[in-house]
């Protein structure tokens, strides 16, 4: 039997913010998060019939959220589900050990992958493919040069949250 997807919904600085996970009695704060998206994402998640609205169940992932909004989180202790292709998963644990305040290229990004500089095309895809925008933090993915690259969220957004971070350069 699969869990059932639960979903809610939570302002922040960016717009209105769709959670939807599993309730899981293993997981800290009782809800194992399957997505995070934004207003106005390309690829965002959109709630489905059976899916069941619980503010409850996200109260702790809520907390850390605003936590970090605020500037007083750095690390989010959050659930996660898998997900993705064996390639994604590489690519987004490479995106978690970027450190808060900080960035990397997607050169950085694919070589922490195991993927040859021809990989970054295929290593940009899947950071675009990442489900979990902001507490899995593919916003702090710049280009070589510099310059913020691509950002399903929008790069208002991207700047938004390395502004929170202190990551921008001036």
């Amino acid at each position: 039997m699969t869990a059932e997807t639960v979903y809610t919904t939570i302002d922040s600085p960016l717009g209105e913010l769709l959670l939807v996970g599993a309730e899981s009695a293993t997981a800290r704060g009782g809800t194992v998060l399957a997505s995070l998206s934004l207003p106005g994402q390309k690829g965002a998640a959109v709630v489905q019939d059976g899916w069941r609205r619980s503010p409850t169940a996200f109260e702790e992932i809520g907390r850390q959220l605003t936590a970090y909004f605020d500037g007083g989180l750095t690390h989010f202790a959050i659930d996660c589900t898998a997900g993705g292709t064996d390639f994604q998963r590489r690519v987004w644990q490479a995106l978690e050990e970027i450190p808060y305040g900080t960035t990397a290229t997607y050169g950085e990004i694919a070589q922490q992958a195991g993927t040859a500089r021809a990989g970054i095309r295929a290593v940009g895809t899947a950071i675009g493919r990442n489900p979990l925008l902001v507490v899995r933090p593919c916003h702090r993915v710049i280009g070589s040069d510099g310059a913020l690259r691509g950002y399903a969220g929008g790069l208002a957004s991207k700047e938004h949250l390395l502004g929170i971070e202190g990551a921008l350069m001036s």
